[in-house]
């Protein structure tokens, strides 16, 4: 088992008017990574509500702040279980066998346009051996064919402007994945967490999004970046593309600055925690099984 301690600070400065907040901050809960310990502390003394999606275990926090400094904390410590699986033994599976809950991450999304793409993915990728070799194939295009540089892109970039411009941050390479999974009909959805791992040339820890593609029968972990180990990764949000899972949306003017965050791993083998590592197999770490109906 993997055990993250980590810590998110937000700053905000509010103009003349209260202004709303919502914030996608949490640790999910899912029955693969359980919330061992977490406290939140806010500048203001405000009334806060919390929503849980059921699905996804992810969590939300509004709240209505009033003008002037505002400050978020957030610390946790979560700890992860992963499945692992041979990749040989991992197979796609057909649209007519895919349960329910897996249809909404075959459709073209907001950010993930793959309707538009469906010619160039056949090309690139149809003739390729089916399963969990395929995605990491799409995985590895999206990876060598882009340049992560930040500051490259904005909140309005799409799959379809990675694909152009060949440069991104984290959230434009998963949503070229995405789209191109999606796009040879494998079910393909965006997360938003906390990466332990990344080399210190990259900068302090930032939000980390990443890809997570249906197979076989339960979803599979991929970072198209290279950045991060997924054995490190924290699930805060789940959706079809970053427009579901925004780590915070402000109604109001408000001025922003950028998060403070810090990331470790508890190194306790007695304790029956390890460091996260690479790993040769594929790495699940969400819900049971969905199964086919």
């Amino acid at each position: 088992m993997i055990r993250l301690e980590f810590a998110i600070e937000l700053k905000y400065e509010i103009a003349d008017n209260p202004a709303d907040f919502v914030f996608n901050i949490h640790a999910a809960h899912t029955s693969w990574q359980s919330v061992f310990a977490e406290a939140l502390s806010l500048s203001q003394p405000v009334e806060t509500a919390m929503h849980a999606d059921a699905a996804f275990g992810s969590r939300y926090l509004r709240f209505r702040a009033q003008p002037g400094a505002l400050a978020v904390r957030y610390d946790a410590t979560v700890d992860i279980t992963h499945h692992l699986e041979p990749p040989a033994r991992i197979q796609e599976v057909p649209i007519a066998g895919l349960a329910p809950e897996v249809l909404p991450f075959i459709y073209p999304s907001r950010y993930c346009q793959s309707d538009r793409l469906r010619r160039f993915a056949a090309r690139e990728f149809g003739h390729l051996r089916q399963g969990y070799w395929r995605v990491q194939a799409i995985r590895d295009w999206v990876a060598q064919r882009t340049t992560f540089t930040v500051g490259s892109s904005n909140v309005s970039t799409s799959a379809m402007d990675t694909l152009v411009e060949q440069v991104g941050v984290c959230r434009d390479f998963a949503h070229l994945m995405i789209a191109l999974c999606r796009a040879v009909n494998i079910p393909a959805r965006f997360v938003t967490g906390i990466d332990y791992g990344a080399p210190q040339s990259m900068g302090p820890p930032d939000f980390h999004a990443y890809v997570e593609v249906f197979l076989g029968s339960r979803w599979y972990l991929f970072d198209p970046t290279g950045i991060s180990l997924p054995m490190g990764l924290v699930r805060i949000g789940t959706g079809r593309d970053a427009a579901d899972v925004s780590f915070a949306t402000m109604f109001g003017s408000v001025k922003s600055f950028a998060p403070v965050i810090s990331i470790d791993a508890v190194d306790d083998p007695a304790g029956g925690f390890t460091l996260p590592g690479h790993c040769v197999d594929a790495i699940s770490t969400h819900g049971e099984p969905a199964m086919s109906r």
